[in-house]
Order: structure tokens, then sequence, then C-alpha cells
């Protein structure tokens, strides 16, 4: 409830509260005790809270005015306003109880001098290191806030940069391959392979970069991705894209293996290959989503650096380090046949957020 406030409301919460309980604790302490005529106590506690309460509230605005001094010029001014305004409220408080009880004016002695002025410098002063103090703690929090908000957007831009990191050489391959199929006049072809790349750019440009989508989704936009390039290798390329009934739900990142399959092409497949087959599964492991990516192309290198594997597995790694931190697991390697394997495990997660 506290952090739903602002820090003017809770200034006026804390200000309201604390001077309450400065009357009950008067109340108790002094008021009773003296067994003063409730005609003189009530009105008496009611006006020194008041005074007190307005001359805190001076304090305040005078102290926002000096806190943009050096700390020796803040001190230097602090003492003698705390000074003179205990002055002023201990005449106050006792000009009052005299006006109660019908005198006009009766001086006070040295030791009401001592005590009244000590307890009313120790309020003020007690006031005013409780400020202090929750004006650092206040500021501190929305540092705090403030840092977490801009860690926050960074880590969105960074999924957003990281999500419409298309690879160009797909693009340029893609319209090349249209081009060549327009030249040899097969229309039918170059027109069904441009409706899904524009099906795919338009799934990529339009959806989410933050947004999760379900694996039935995913593999949908997965297929469109094979698709375009079965326009481009023809039988060359066969691909087998499977998940469980159970797992088709649940909820992943999207277009995250999208970079995948175009790294396995990219890099996998061998000029001299006469068939090349790629193979996706999606099933649960352990209580996660398991997805697996295999192929039998030429595989990752013993030392695969950015410019031999793409940009495809570190794209999808850092992504999965923002989205699930500690929560997954990215991991590559080498068929003991031939060819590659890729594996993901991302926490089971329903729509609407609720994970399982």
């Amino acid at each position: 409830m506290l952090q739903s406030l602002s820090r003017n409301q809770l200034f006026w919460l804390c200000q309201t509260g604390g001077w309450a309980v400065y009357a009950v604790l008067t109340a108790l302490m002094i008021k009773i005790p003296s067994q003063e005529p409730w005609q003189v106590a009530l009105p008496h506690l009611l006006l020194d809270t008041s005074f007190g309460f307005m001359l805190t509230l001076l304090l305040r605005a005078w102290f926002g005015r000096v806190s943009a001094q050096q700390n020796r010029s803040k001190i230097l001014w602090h003492l003698p306003i705390i000074l003179i305004s205990c002055l002023v409220w201990t005449q106050w408080k006792w000009l009052t109880l005299q006006w109660l009880y019908g005198q006009i004016w009766q001086s006070m002695t040295w030791f009401d001098v001592g005590t009244w002025n000590s307890a009313s410098l120790t309020i003020l002063l007690t006031w005013t290191a409780l400020y202090y103090a929750s004006k650092a703690t206040f500021e501190t929090m929305e540092q705090r806030q403030k840092a977490a908000e801009a860690i926050h957007l960074a880590k969105e831009a960074q999924l957003k940069m990281l999500r419409y990191q298309l690879n160009p050489h797909f693009m340029f391959n893609s319209i090349n391959a249209i081009c060549t199929l327009i030249l040899k006049q097969e229309n039918q072809h170059a027109v069904s392979m441009l409706e899904k790349l524009c099906d795919l750019l338009r799934y990529s440009l339009y959806t989410d970069p933050l947004a999760k989508v379900t694996v039935a989704e995913e593999i949908l936009i997965l297929q469109t991705y094979f698709d375009v390039e079965q326009c481009r290798f023809r039988n060359k390329l066969n691909v087998s894209v499977v998940a469980d009934d159970e797992v088709k739900g649940l909820l992943m990142p999207s277009l995250l293996l999208q970079p995948l399959a175009e790294n396995a092409l990219k890099h996998g497949m061998r000029m001299s290959q006469q068939s090349y087959a790629i193979s996706v599964s999606f099933s649960q492991h352990n209580g996660q989503l398991l997805i697996r990516m295999l192929d039998n192309g030429s595989g990752f290198i013993e030392q695969p650096d950015a410019a031999s594997t793409g940009i495809g597995l570190h794209n999808c790694e850092e992504r999965l380090a923002l989205i699930y931190p500690d929560q997954s697991s990215f991991s590559f390697g080498n068929r003991e046949e031939e060819g590659a394997w890729i594996q993901i495990c991302i926490p089971k997660e329903l729509a609407g957020g609720q994970k399982t």
C-alpha cells in the first residue's frame, strides 16, 4: 500500500501521524499527570500541536530552499533557524497557557525556560532528523526505481534489437531466387515464394518482439520460413517439424528458431550435398519445454567463432539469457554420424504467464 503512495502523500501521512502521536504522548505524560482542568488542558494541547504542525511545515519549506547549498552552509543555516523556531514555539505554548488561565502575562522562571525550551528543541531536532532520514530514504528508493526502469528499458531495447536482427543474406538469396524463377518463367512458383516471404516479413515486423507465442504459432511461422527456402532448394531440402500435443499450447519467445534454421542452412549445408535434412522437435523433459534441432550437414568446426556460426546461435543464446535468467539452457554440438544438433530448454509456461 505504501509503495502506491507518492512521495508527497507519504510526507503528509507521516506528518499527520507523527503529530497525532505527539499529542497523545503529551496528554499522557504531561497533561494528565499535572491534573490540569480539561477546559485548559484540551485547548492548550490543540493549540500546541497545531502550532508545532504549522511550524514544521515552514521548516520543511525553508529546508527545501537551502538544500541546494553546500553541507557547511546547510549546517550554518539550520542551527539558528531551529533555535529561533524553538524559542517561538516555547513562547507560544507559554502565552497560550497563561491566556487560558486568564492571566495576561506572567514571566517564566529560569527553570521553566530551561525545561520548556529543551522539550521544544528535542521535538524539533527529532522532527528534522526524521525529515532528512525519510528524505534520504525516498531519494534512494527513487534512484533505485529509476535504475530498475533504465535496466528494464535497456533490456527491452536489447530484446527488440535481437528480435529484429534478420540476416540480410537470407533476404538477398530469397529475392534473387524469386528473380531467377521469373526469368525461367516459373511465375506460379515465384508468386508462391513471394507470398510466403511476405507472410514471414509481415509476421516479423508486426508481431510484438517482447511477446511470447505458443509452440503451435512458432511452428507455423517456422514452417513458412522453410517453405520459402524449399522454393530455393527444391527437393534438396527435407524438413521435419514435429511437436507433442501437450506442448503445442506452451509459450515461447517469438521467432526464436528462425535464426537457428537460417544458420543451419547457411553454414551447415554443403554445396556438394545431394540431400540436406533438418528436423525440429518439441517435447517435455524434466518439467521443461525441450526443443531440439538436428541436421545432416557439415556440423560445427572444433572452435567455432561468430564468422563461422553466424548470428543465429549468439542471437538465440542472448535472448534466452535475457528472457529466462538462470532458468534456461542452450547447447549445441556435432552428431556422431554427421551434422549438428542444437538443444534448448526453457520453463513451461501457459498462456497468461502462468508457469507450470
